[in-house]
């Protein structure tokens, strides 16, 4: 963790207990987080829009869920709130993306004197070892860096479906009185999961081959493209995550990498700027996929909208994508 974020860490620390002491002993300050007397919901926080998704899918009605990270926040560069550890620390359970994705959780969770269940939904994916920029000679210098795997594991549905097993069994193990029913609810879901990864393989089955090229805002579909035989052709930030530029060298790179492959589009990310997608478009004759088309790709929509679920966000990005490489 950076020394700025522990610094904010501490006095977030601070706040959160002084908004702690300020709160009275009914019982929303339970452990557990019951409402009211004999209320029986498990209290959970989980860290990304797309945990806190599958958190809802399989807890149903016998949860709330608190959201650490809004729609449309970069993760990457994230920094928990006196809120955040205020929930942490009246949470039974917290669910965590995983892969190194919430460098900031350990420490909040230490400082909110959180006692629960930490569900990692990562337990058992097969990752990917680094970025694409990796894949291309540069493990070594990416493992010194500390960014030896892909957090963006939701992108592959088949991925999705061992984070929702996972929370199952998290939640199951907390709340045994609702097991059954977070069992039917990862039965309906998981076949939800089945559907879009069959509609996705679909869709793609329309393109040839040669023009399923992707450059994106960031190095974040790494997993779906492996899944759909895609071409990752690069991104215009040259990263896993969200902190690094592109060098002069590699713009032109880029731009002539873009032009010789025949890539027909750029799909700027619904939580980043387009502005260097535009201007390396721009450079490369091609268009931007941006605006209401931006591709969700470290968040989900907003609540209440079609794409303000895992399913519809990523029934959006298939959309998108086949429509602008011809499908």
């Amino acid at each position: 963790m950076k020394y700025t974020q522990r610094m904010f860490v501490a006095a977030a620390a601070a706040a959160a207990l002084v908004l702690l002491g300020g709160c009275g002993s009914g019982d929303d300050d339970a452990p557990g987080g019951s409402s009211a007397p004999g209320a029986t919901r498990l209290a959970v926080v989980a860290t990304t829009p797309e945990v806190a998704d599958f958190v809802r899918a399989v807890g149903g009605d016998d949860v709330t869920v608190t959201q650490i990270i809004k729609p449309n926040v970069d993760p990457h560069d994230y920094e928990p709130t006196p809120a955040d550890i205020q929930a942490i620390g009246k949470a039974a359970v917290v669910v965590k993306n995983g892969v190194g994705l919430e460098e900031w959780l350990d420490q909040t969770i230490e400082s909110a004197g959180f006692k629960g269940t930490v569900v990692d939904s990562s337990q058992g994916v097969t990752l990917r070892e680094g970025g694409h920029e990796e894949d291309e000679g540069h493990e070594e210098e990416s493992a010194h860096e500390g960014e030896e795997h892909d957090p963006h594991i939701w992108h592959n549905p088949l991925n999705a479906k061992t984070m929702v097993a996972n929370i199952e069994k998290g939640l199951a193990t907390a709340d045994p009185a609702h097991a059954a029913a977070f069992a039917d609810n990862l039965k309906t879901y998981t076949a939800e999961l089945d559907k879009l990864d069959a509609d996705n393989e679909a869709a793609f089955a329309r393109i040839p081959a040669d023009q399923r090229k992707l450059v994106t805002n960031h190095d974040a579909f790494g997993y779906y493209v492996d899944r759909y035989r895609l071409e990752f052709v690069g991104s215009v930030i040259p990263s896993l995550d969200t902190s690094a530029e592109l060098s002069a060298k590699q713009l032109n790179d880029l731009v002539a990498k873009i032009k010789a492959t025949g890539t027909k589009a750029i799909f700027a990310e619904t939580s980043l700027p387009p502005k260097s997608a535009e201007a390396i478009a721009k450079q490369a004759g091609v268009k931007v996929i941006g605006g209401e088309d931006a591709l969700y790709g470290d968040s989900i929509g907003p609540e209440g909208t079609p794409e303000g679920t895992y399913l519809g966000a990523e029934r959006h990005n298939t959309q998108v994508i086949v429509t602008a490489l011809g499908g």
